[in-house]
């Protein structure tokens, strides 16, 4: 791939492979984070990190030539920042996974980022683990918030809500068939495909394909988009 002007390199794959492995992106313009991050997911043996980018442009590029399955990605960035580059990568065919890796944790860039089409939203201090799994649970289609962030944007959402979007919520949520509508308030509840899949008596697969269904008939691109429909509807 040639390189973008005025940007730092895209590397090649830069942990080693493994059969079956997340393939993850990663994309801050501090190489201090960048490093970081790299030390963190290259000892993970179902993780492999297969390029990094220095902002939205070269992340853009590094996906196209590398699809990985997960980008984490930084908010500001030079160029392009990493909301507008998470709004690219959503438009594709098959988008990647992108969680949000941040400094800032203001209500603004929660919103900004899920409208964009991210499915996890973490701060920089989270700690190694939890970033670990994070990119394990989006890669498998769970989203993925800061404990923190997921309790100031259910309160946001609250406030927010009145009588016309509580009517336009469940005039969405009347297209689903009933199980599809059992799937989308566990969705609401914050729970894992697993755990919907315990809790509805199903296997995981079919929670997943009920999921994909929500997806299109809610016009949703990811799980936190079905949630708030299901919060604005009052059904969790």
């Amino acid at each position: 791939m040639d390189p973008v002007p005025g940007a730092g390199p895209v590397t090649g794959p830069v942990t080693g492979p493994a059969a079956g492995a997340v393939r993850v992106l990663v994309v801050d313009d501090d190489a201090l984070v960048r490093s970081g991050l790299l030390m963190i997911l290259g000892g993970v043996p179902d993780i492999e990190v297969v390029a990094q980018a220095v902002d939205g442009r070269d992340a853009v590029a590094a996906a196209r030539e590398h699809r990985p399955d997960v980008v984490l990605m930084d908010i500001r960035m030079p160029r392009m920042d990493g909301l507008e580059a998470t709004e690219h990568l959503q438009s594709w065919e098959r988008p990647p996974k992108v969680i949000v890796l941040t400094t800032f944790d203001a209500d603004d860039y929660v919103v900004r980022a899920l409208g964009a089409g991210a499915s996890g939203f973490l701060l920089k201090d989270t700690p190694p683990a939890s970033i670990i799994e994070a990119v394990r649970r989006v890669a498998d289609g769970d989203p993925m918030l800061s404990p923190s962030v997921t309790s100031r944007l259910i309160a946001q959402l609250r406030a927010a809500t009145g009588p016309d979007r509580t009517r336009a919520a469940r005039e969405r949520l009347a297209s689903l068939t009933e199980r599809e509508h059992d799937v989308a308030v566990a969705v609401g509840m914050g729970l894992t495909n697993a755990e919907i899949a315990r809790r509805l008596h199903l296997s995981v697969p079919t929670v997943k394909a009920h999921i994909g269904r929500l997806f299109a008939k809610l016009d949703a691109t990811n799980r936190v988009q079905i949630a708030i429909c299901v919060h604005d509807a009052g059904l969790a």
